[in-house]
């Protein structure tokens, strides 16, 4: 991982208030964001799984709005926060789309272990790291102490009643 700047992590710590913004929704805490080549924000989201559409993660809709509204090189220097690393989905839309750097707070692994120790239910698909779905794509992460702030929302998301 290379060093992360102060813009990164306050980036990043953006991701986490998305996440627990969609917590506090009743949907799945994860929140991205992305950013310029230029450092401007250009595109905030979080998850919106209790819409009954499981797709709806935050980091496919980064990608879908950059290809409604970015042109190629601009999205080649953008940046895509996250607060959990992409699934395969969205690791796959972030390359067809022609997105550059994801930094992500927690792991794919990581939040599989902790859905695991919490008794949260399995995802059905596999875990895949970026880096194998998208090998092109720069990753950073995981990052703490962001994803042990994650790993909280996880954690307060299996307390609910279902």
């Amino acid at each position: 991982m290379s060093s992360l700047s102060e813009d990164d992590l306050t980036h990043l710590a953006r991701c986490v208030e998305l996440a627990a913004e969609a917590l506090e929704a009743g949907d799945q805490p994860f929140g991205s964001v992305l950013v310029a080549g230029d450092g401007t924000v250009l595109h905030e989201a979080r998850n919106h799984e209790g819409s009954g559409d499981a797709t709806r993660h935050p980091e496919l809709e980064l990608a879908q709005w950059a290809s409604r509204h970015l042109p190629p090189p601009d999205r080649a220097t953008a940046t895509a926060y996250t607060s959990g690393e992409h699934c395969p989905m969205c690791s796959a839309a972030h390359a067809w789309v022609g997105l550059g750097r994801i930094v992500f707070a927690s792991s794919a692994e990581q939040t599989a272990q902790w859905c695991a120790e919490l008794g949260a239910g399995a995802s059905p698909v596999r875990p895949l790291p970026i880096s194998e779905v998208a090998p092109g794509v720069p990753t950073d992460g995981p990052v703490e102490p962001f994803a042990s702030q994650v790993r909280e929302l996880h954690r307060r998301r299996s307390d609910r009643p279902a």
